[in-house]
């Protein structure tokens, strides 16, 4: 067997003792599809904070830093990806910033994928689930040293300071976010009118390569994916973790790889909901724990998606 060079990732995000959200989320299928992966736990609770009770520790930026300090005096603080998602505290994003700023000098070619976690859109209104004053820091320190970000519409405007009310505004937003830093943009989901109508969810990508001449090409994306009538929790982190995964292995093809990371989403989800459907039983709502993302029972789909979902060039 051809070994090729380890790939290790960096995974700073909740854990929780039941269930898949955070670094649980993103661990699988991260390993699944060949890479190592370190795990911070921003927080440890019980269960993910939709259910009617959870418990549990957070973690702090000095503790953060202490187990960072840890790896660094054992030499093994080289690192390929940073993966970074849901947050409340302002001090440990910023502690975030730093590690990845010396994660870089250790390795110029780190690439931090970053999922801006800050609030979402409900009926067209959008509303902060995180303190306000992490906007700021996301805005101008997080985002500058990222390489990927996947913020969905409400995250993209709030980190612009502009509106997407249509497809042109849209891709204007991925260009201002682009001169932030990332050269990599997908915006998750979106409330655009999808031209297959309305049980499709608009997500759009976009990468900007320099070529050795200096001179920029963009290559833009959207696909458009089935709605799926549930509230799932953990799919933004699972999300950034495919994305990185397929990024990795098409890195100058965001089309395949967000086709990849979509199609494999929808497998999780669909059987999610039908898993969900019938442990609820005959007319019956699943309830958080019956909604918990089928994560093992996927490991092929993850693995080896079947493209389910296609991609349209722009």
């Amino acid at each position: 067997m051809e070994l090729e060079r380890e790939c290790r990732v960096l995974s700073i995000q909740s854990h929780v003792v039941r269930g898949y959200v955070g670094n649980k989320a993103a661990t699988f299928p991260l390993q699944v599809l060949g890479f190592e992966v370190d795990t911070v736990n921003s927080v440890q609770f019980s269960n993910h904070t939709g259910y009617a009770h959870w418990k549990g520790q957070v973690l702090n930026s000095d503790e953060l830093h202490e187990l960072y300090e840890g790896l660094k005096l054992n030499k093994v603080n080289r690192y390929d990806y940073v993966l970074t998602g849901y947050t409340r505290d302002t001090s440990f994003l910023a502690m975030v910033v730093d590690i990845v700023q010396e994660l870089k000098q250790q390795n110029s070619n780190l690439v931090y994928v970053c999922d801006p976690v800050m609030g979402d859109k409900w009926n067209g209104e959008g509303s902060m689930y995180v303190p306000k004053d992490l906007l700021p820091v996301y805005r101008d320190k997080v985002v500058p040293v990222a390489d990927i970000i996947t913020p969905n519409q409400f995250e993209a405007e709030l980190l612009t300071g502009r509106k997407i009310y249509t497809e042109k505004d849209a891709l204007e937003v991925m260009d201002m976010l682009h001169a932030m830093g990332p050269e990599t943009v997908v915006i998750t989901s979106s409330d655009l009118q999808a031209p297959l109508g309305n049980d499709y969810l608009i997500a759009l990508g976009s990468h900007r390569k320099t070529k050795a001449d200096g001179t920029r090409i963009t290559q833009r994306i959207r696909v458009e994916s089935p709605k799926v009538d549930a509230v799932f929790v953990g799919t933004g982190d699972l999300f950034a973790a495919m994305l990185l995964a397929w990024t990795h292995k098409h890195p100058n093809n965001l089309k395949v790889a967000c086709e990849k990371t979509v199609s494999a989403m929808q497998h999780v989800l669909q059987r999610t909901i039908k898993c969900a459907k019938v442990q609820a039983g005959e007319g019956n709502k699943p309830n958080s724990a019956q909604l918990e993302l089928r994560m093992v029972q996927s490991k092929k789909d993850i693995e080896n998606p079947e493209i389910i979902v296609k991609a349209t060039v722009l």
